[in-house]
């Protein structure tokens, strides 16, 4: 199997690339934020390897893990797949950024002004499993960081755990549409249920594992759970 990750310049997101092996199909997570866009990095990976990209998972709405859908799906024609209630944001970002964040700035320093959503784009709900490039996944809705964030266990030995569940963190619940209840909620009910082997594959920082995170993150801790919002 391959399993490479291109990280963005801005906000050092993670954008993996899953194939079953050179010459094959494939597809590509979250590619984010860089100039003119991510997607010659990612095309380094691709032709390395001689793939073929059959689709973009996104895990949320947020432009650093959505800015380059387009720009890839307008050079390989992918199918783009969203929950429904991130799905606006791909083509209107800012109704998700919060106002005095980082973000807005660095958009209008690289100039970018407007956004459109690729030509295929296909909606997840909670529990949908699909094929892609030979892989068995299942989506799973975890609202909190975002109201459609989405993470994705990948032939039961993969989490692509978007901004959902770092390495000793999780998402931020304080940014535009973020609720800590919901969070909260995510965790309880989506995370922690998940095996323990569960390789966790993150939108920021290293990989870590489900049982890693049972035991030594806070945010997965009774006291944090039961804590008022």
């Amino acid at each position: 199997m391959i399993l490479e990750l291109v990280r963005a310049q801005y906000f050092g997101t993670n954008c993996w690339i899953f194939a079953p092996d050179k010459n094959s199909e494939c597809f590509i997570v979250d590619p984010g934020m860089a100039i003119p866009n991510l997607v010659p990095e990612i095309a380094d990976v691709i032709d390395r390897h001689n793939l073929k990209p059959i689709a973009t998972i996104v895990t949320h709405g947020h432009v650093d893990h959505t800015f380059s859908v387009h720009a890839f799906d307008e050079r390989y024609g992918v199918a783009t797949y969203i929950h429904p209630k991130d799905r606006q944001y791909l083509a209107d970002p800012n109704g998700i950024l919060t106002p005095g964040g980082p973000t807005i700035p660095i958009l209008k320093e690289m100039g970018v002004t407007s956004f459109s959503e690729p030509a295929d784009v296909r909606e997840l709900v909670n529990g949908t499993i699909f094929d892609i490039a030979g892989f068995s996944i299942k989506a799973l809705h975890a609202p909190g960081h975002t109201p459609g964030s989405t993470v994705f266990v990948v032939d039961n030995e993969f989490l692509i755990s978007g901004d959902v569940l770092f390495q000793n963190s999780i998402g931020n619940t304080s940014l535009r549409l973020g609720s800590s209840s919901e969070m909260k909620k995510t965790l309880r009910n989506v995370i922690l249920p998940l095996p323990d082997d569960l390789i966790v594959l993150p939108g920021h920082g290293a990989e870590t594992t489900i049982g890693r995170e049972r035991k030594n993150n806070d945010y997965l801790q009774e006291r944090f759970l039961r804590s008022a919002d």
